[in-house]
């Protein structure tokens, strides 16, 4: 759920021991088991995941999205003004050690800070946009965004594998467990798109058709929809993700064969679990990656983020068919058009400075991660008015949540 202590790409045979940990709403199902009851958290309904609930599910049509739905929603309506007036409260630096006791370090991610707690680690969830391996905005709500939804994937994917999520004491905050973390990003990929230096398309385009160990035919187009889902696995280099096939990850000690095919296997069910949730709403979820880290108790734990808008690509399924088949490009609920736009504006991987994105965008970009997290959880997310901001910074509330978290859960052991 965010950078943690990194160690070069010449790994021991052994696991790497870095400290590291995650983060982790459909209709509305049972209650949270997994998740300790903290200060101001909301537990999230389960989704039923077979049976009868699971069929009657099925014979449901899904939902057919549009961009109008994007674009004149009235819920856009209501949120918009919320949105414009936090423009100049995101959440970009955190500095819990001067505010909470207790903490003994901290790590800057790309968007997330992680901190040591001793027995835990406290990872906050910031509003930094990340892409192209820098920072490019700041964008509102967009820490709590990501956190809370990868709080409902985390619980609504304990059939297939635990987590080292312990409890969630803020909309911004995640307590987890530490374990030795693998320096591995598994990206799992059901189309051919992309925009950046290591996206299907990207080398696709340029000829390479074995990519990560995954032999890709001849004459496939832009966001083409591929026979099966692959798994292209990156490494986690200080600066940039790095490509690599499954026997590198094992010849290069990253991590063992019994590993490698465990991790795997759960983040390919992932996925799959992930794409049949996106139909169900009228989405596709085009790509994703998973972090995995082994617990003190030998077991693969699921951390870092899941299926969030900005490690996960999502299209609008209704309109995708009728797209790919004019040539246009699908309409998205994730980050890519801002993305696009840096492209077109600058080189985001050599320009020192960079522009500044614009308001409307950045505004925009807010929008589409609630909408897109409202619309997989089925539950609107409880966002905060500027007013609140003055009674209480953002930083002050994280700051007294997760001090009183720590204390109960040191009460505890």
């Amino acid at each position: 759920m965010a950078q943690c202590v990194r160690s070069t790409l010449n790994p021991s045979r052994t696991p790497q021991s870095f400290i590291r940990t995650v983060s982790a709403k459909t209709r509305a199902f049972a209650s949270v088991s997994f998740l300790r009851t903290l200060p101001e958290f909301k537990k999230y309904p389960v989704m039923s995941c077979q049976g009868k609930a699971q069929s009657q599910q099925e014979q449901i049509p899904p939902p057919q999205l549009s961009l109008d739905d994007l674009v004149t929603s009235n819920r856009k309506g209501e949120v918009l003004g919320t949105i414009k007036d936090s423009l100049s409260n995101c959440l970009s630096e955190t500095n819990l050690l001067e505010t909470v006791p207790g903490l003994k370090s901290r790590i800057k991610g790309k968007v997330r800070d992680i901190y040591d707690a001793g027995d835990y680690l406290v990872l906050v969830t910031t509003d930094r946009l990340s892409a192209f391996d820098r920072n490019l905005a700041s964008i509102p709500f967009k820490g709590q965004v990501l956190n809370e939804t990868s709080l409902w994937w985390f619980n609504n994917t304990q059939h297939i594998t635990p987590n080292a999520v312990v409890s969630s004491p803020d909309r911004n905050v995640v307590i987890a467990k530490k374990c030795s973390v693998f320096p591995i990003e598994f990206v799992v990929r059901g189309y051919v798109t992309g925009s950046t230096d290591t996206s299907l398309w990207t080398v696709y385009k340029k000829g390479v058709r074995n990519y990560c160990g995954n032999v890709l035919s001849d004459g496939l187009v832009k966001n083409q929809k591929l026979p099966a889902n692959i798994l292209t696995p990156t490494t986690k280099a200080e600066d940039h993700d790095v490509p690599i096939t499954p026997n590198e990850i094992v010849e290069g000690g990253f991590m063992t064969q019994a590993e490698f095919d465990e991790a795997s296997m759960k983040a390919l069910s992932l996925f799959e679990f992930g794409q049949r949730v996106a139909k169900e709403h009228g989405l596709i979820l085009v790509d994703t990656k998973y972090e995995f880290g082994r617990s003190s108790d030998g077991s693969i734990l699921l951390i870092d983020e899941i299926h969030t808008p900005d490690s996960s690509r999502y299209w609008l399924a209704g309109s995708y068919e009728e797209r790919f088949q004019k040539g246009l490009e699908p309409e998205n609920v994730d980050k890519e058009f801002i993305r696009l736009w840096f492209k077109e504006n600058c080189n985001p991987y050599e320009d020192e400075v960079l522009p500044a994105a614009p308001a409307e965008l950045v505004t925009e970009l807010a929008w589409r991660y609630i909408f897109l997290y409202e619309t997989i959880t089925g539950s609107r997310i409880d966002i905060l008015p500027a007013q609140r901001y003055q009674q209480e910074p953002i930083h002050d509330r994280i700051s007294r949540n997760t001090s009183q978290a720590l204390l109960s859960l040191r009460r505890q052991l």
